[in-house]
């Protein structure tokens, strides 16, 4: 009995085992396929492996517009993982290919299962065992499409000898670098580099670093390139094609080219030249030289963005690099310098230094657009840049008055929600705090923190405070707590202003364009000056509100009763001002003599036109103050005075449609005295901006419809029709004669618009395209707007170039939208990929003015909004309403009819 007792007892704990075992096992199942589902609907790649080092083969197809490929991963696997989750996107995996050989013991694992989750992006391999901890290689083969999207790795056309042929290019920011080869498509994944290309053999290869080896066999050459210094995936770059180029050495030995199209080499001159003196520039600035042997610059026929920044591969769109002596107009000139200028600054701020995350792309749009500037007045200081700069200033505090705005360190919870984030917010206003704390702790102070930075975080990661502790442990300012409420929070202050008692009492409260009261509350620089530059001082307004004794202030008494006050002086503070009805008027007859800065006088205009938009500030108020520039000569100013015209007078039209021909009169009588000044051709020595503001001028009284302009503009056209090379037809002028020419143009005259059309047919420089484009739906008559618009989708123009034409004439707008609706579907298939969707929406949306518009927009895009343009709608929407708000107030506003025709008749 007792062996009976004890048999019994063992078969009970063997039972009793192998129960625990299968119920531990079918425990362990179900957690391994949550362990699969835990990868999906994540914004970042699990951290368990970490990639060192990728060696990437690629073999593009032109013809096919295929590629296949091959990537070698070095990874340090870093915790117990029975997985490794990568990026990988459009692109047909040979999962018998796959394979992780771990170091230690060249043991090769091959994965049990292979899963591509479409939706995340993601390629997830679930291996039987757990990884050893340490190195390995991840090995994969693949295949991908040469895609038309100008994302990812994708064909561009261009033709040579009259045929069309195929260019293989990469643009990989944000997160498309997975569209081109499986990898850690995050910014913080830094690894080294190492690309060897098959490809014909008569073709161009360039990526980040110099070829170190070139194998011609028969039709195709194998072109083997140095490893790159370590750099995030959204850098990598590679272009194959048929090129010319020039070259130059900066003075410490980095050779730098420009390529161009075949036949276009001259006009790669100017580019090259600029980012010489610029890389050198820049190394004494940051003082870090610049990092690789080599940089290349290429013009690209089509590209979705200005340009990119690939670590020693900069891809531009041809505007942006290419000028033309003959045929490129002034602004041209200015936008090769800027944008070459902020690509080479991310060469240190961003490929040197990179954002951790999206979240901080700021800190590289941002200050890339600042340093920008920085450069170009360095190198061209005629051009008087930090003036200009404040256009980019005036986009961002338009775009942040929105409630729809965004914080500039905004969390990013999905790729796809990177797109929308590349905006005036994360470049524009990112760029104006940067200056405005430059401003506040000085330049030399802000450079030499700058350079530390740069070179404690040199090859790695960043986030926005790293840089806020550089400049706080450089300057002894509280920098982090300053700038926190300008970053981690949207929108800015309005300052209001006014004299109590000869104090000037200040309140901070948010601005909003809809006129709403917000909540926010910022640290403020303020800056002042009264009655002279050289009465000035600045301090912090921490609180809601402040006083300053103006007693105190002031040296000579007699003057608080008439001093003109200026707040945020040369416009560097991110913030507007209300000035009380007293100070307002010493601000304008401050102006009307003369005594104050451009920056001031562009700034006074903007505030007043803001609050008027905002219906703080009544639209008389602001007509009187604009009559005050009439002998105003700054571009600039001049350039914002006509901008603000073209606003006020599209919501006119909504508003008081029987004033409409006054306010088109008076908008003539600020600028027609700038038509006999500039006149219509070039003066010998005259200035660079002088050159910029004829054509601006010109335009404007073209669309206020000028008589004298408008006749004289089609003559000159017609003198280009018989000779393209005609002196009479300036490049700086051809965008206003194009103008001109459309707003004749109707149903029974087209002669111009087929005219123009034959133009843009017949040249091959792309700027010259850029102004038919922008000029062709000009015109006030609705048929040829449609006509105009559909053909902005033929095979005639390219993709990048189609939103050119989207700004239509006022009388064209429902026409726009019935078109935007007929064609939606077609649009969201050939742009919905990209960001150039936004600028569908964003144009045509925008300029109407009618809660009903509103709420028809609202209801067509309830079934149609992608998560890339839902803010984006938004904020279209806001503005609709912010427009309807503003017409109902201008209907409502006593004695307007009176006092425009007395500003019309010169009695203001």
């Amino acid at each position: 009995m007792w062996y009976c007792v004890e048999f019994v007892t063992v078969i009970t704990g063997l039972v009793i085992a192998l129960a625990s075992y299968f119920y531990m096992q079918s425990r362990r199942r179900p957690n391994l396929q949550q362990s699969m589902e835990q990868f999906k609907g994540q914004p970042r790649l699990p951290k368990f492996a970490v990639p060192k080092r990728y060696d990437i083969r690629l073999k593009p197809d032109l013809s096919a517009c295929k590629f296949s490929g091959s990537v070698a991963i070095e990874l340090n696997i870093v915790a117990d993982t029975r997985f490794i989750v990568l990026n990988a996107a459009e692109l047909f995996v040979d999962t018998t290919s796959v394979s992780f050989t771990h170091s230690s013991n060249s043991k090769v694992l091959r994965p049990s299962k292979v899963d591509v989750v479409e939706e995340d992006e993601i390629l997830v391999l679930e291996f039987a065992d757990t990884l050893p901890i340490g190195m390995g290689l991840l090995t994969i083969r693949f295949q991908g499409t040469l895609n038309d999207k100008m994302k990812g790795f994708y064909a561009s056309t261009y033709n040579h000898n009259g045929e069309k042929k195929n260019m293989a290019v990469t643009q990989f920011e944000p997160a498309d670098a997975r569209r081109c080869f499986p990898c850690w498509d995050e910014p913080a994944c830094k690894a080294m580099f190492k690309i060897t290309l098959d490809v014909p053999s008569k073709l161009v290869a360039l990526s980040n670093m110099p070829i170190i080896e070139e194998k011609v066999d028969g039709d195709l050459k194998t072109v083997s390139y140095q490893e790159s210094p370590l750099m995030s995936t959204y850098l990598v770059a590679i272009v194959v094609g048929l090129f010319d180029y020039v070259e130059h050495l900066t003075s410490y030995g980095v050779k730098v080219r420009v390529y161009c199209q075949v036949g276009k080499v001259n006009q790669a001159k100017f580019a090259l030249g600029v980012a010489v003196r610029t890389l050198e520039l820049y190394k004494d600035y940051f003082e870090v030289p610049y990092s690789l042997p080599k940089l290349d610059m290429v013009a690209i026929p089509d590209f979705a963005f200005g340009a990119m920044e690939n670590y020693g591969l900069v891809t531009f769109r041809e505007t942006a690099l290419l000028y033309d002596d003959q045929h490129s107009a002034a602004t041209n000139k200015q936008r090769v310098v800027i944008v070459v200028a902020h690509e080479l600054a991310h060469q240190w701020f961003g490929n040197l230094v990179t954002m951790e995350w999206w979240t901080h792309l700021w800190l590289n749009e941002g200050f890339a657009t600042w340093v920008s500037y920085l450069a170009a007045d360095n190198l061209f200081p005629e051009w008087k840049v930090w003036t200009q700069f404040l256009d980019d200033y005036t986009e961002g505090l338009r775009l942040d008055g929105l409630a729809e705005s965004h914080p500039i360190e905004v969390e990013i919870n999905h790729t796809r929600e990177i797109d929308e984030i590349f905006d005036a917010i994360s470049y524009k206003k990112g760029a104006s705090v940067i200056r405005m704390l430059q401003s506040y702790l000085g330049a030399e102070c802000f450079q030499r923190s700058l350079a530390s930075y740069i070179k404690k975080f040199s090859c790695s990661n960043a986030k926005t405070e790293d840089l806020w502790a550089a400049l706080e442990e450089g300057s002894d300012e509280p920098v982090n707590k300053l700038m926190n409420s300008w970053t981690r929070q949207k929108g800015y202050p309005v300052i209001t202003v006014e004299v109590k008692d000869q104090k000037l009492v200040f309140k901070q409260s948010q601005f909003l364009a809809s006129g709403s009261h917000g909540d926010g509350h910022w640290i403020v620089p303020i800056t002042l000056c009264c009655g002279s530059y050289d009465v000035y001082m600045n301090f912090l307004l921490e609180s809601k509100t402040g006083t300053l004794d103006m007693k105190e202030f002031l040296s000579d008494k007699s003057n608080l009763a008439s001093a003109w006050v200026k707040l945020n002086v040369d416009q560097t503070g991110f913030y507007r001002v209300k000035y009380d009805e007293d100070l307002a008027a010493r601000l304008q007859h401050a102006i009307e003599n003369k005594h104050l800065s451009a920056t001031d006088r562009y700034g006074i205009l903007d505030d007043s036109f803001a609050l008027c938009m905002a219906r703080q500030q009544s639209l008389n108020s602001l007509l009187t103050l604009m009559g005050a520039y009439r002998e105003e000569l700054e571009y600039t100013v001049l350039f914002n005075l006509i901008n603000i015209s073209y606003k006020v007078e599209r919501i006119a039209a909504d508003a008081t449609p029987e004033l409409l021909e006054y306010f088109k009169q008076f908008f003539i009588s600020l600028f027609l005295h700038l038509e006999d000044k500039l006149g219509w051709e070039p003066k010998t020595g005259e200035s660079h901006l002088d050159a910029m503001l004829r054509g601006e001028v010109l335009t404007a009284l073209a669309v206020f419809g000028h008589d004298l302009t408008l006749k004289e503009a089609i003559r000159r056209f017609h003198a280009f029709l018989d000779d393209r090379n005609t002196p009479v037809l300036h490049p700086d002028i051809r965008k206003a004669a194009y103008v001109a020419v459309m707003r004749k143009v109707s149903t029974s005259n087209r002669f111009g618009y087929e005219s123009l059309l034959r133009v843009y047919r017949e040249t091959d420089l792309s700027q010259e395209k850029t102004r038919v484009l922008s000029s062709l739906t000009s015109s006030p008559d609705p048929n040829i707007i449609l006509e105009a618009l559909n053909f902005l989708l033929s095979s005639e123009v390219r993709p990048q170039d189609a939103v050119l034409g989207l700004s239509v004439s006022r009388e064209g707008r429902e026409t726009a939208w019935t078109w935007l609706k007929d064609n939606w579907e077609h649009i969201s298939k050939i742009w919905g990929s990209g960001y150039l969707i936004t600028r569908f929406v964003n144009s045509i949306v925008s300029p109407f003015a009618s809660f009903e518009k509103a709420e028809e927009i609202e209801e067509f895009f309830a079934s149609r909004t992608k998560s890339k343009i839902a803010r984006n709608l938004k904020q279209s929407i806001e503005r609709v309403h912010i427009n309807a708000n503003w017409v109902q107030s201008v209907q409502n506003e006593e004695h307007l009819a009176k006092a425009l025709k007395g500003l019309v008749l010169g009695k203001v």
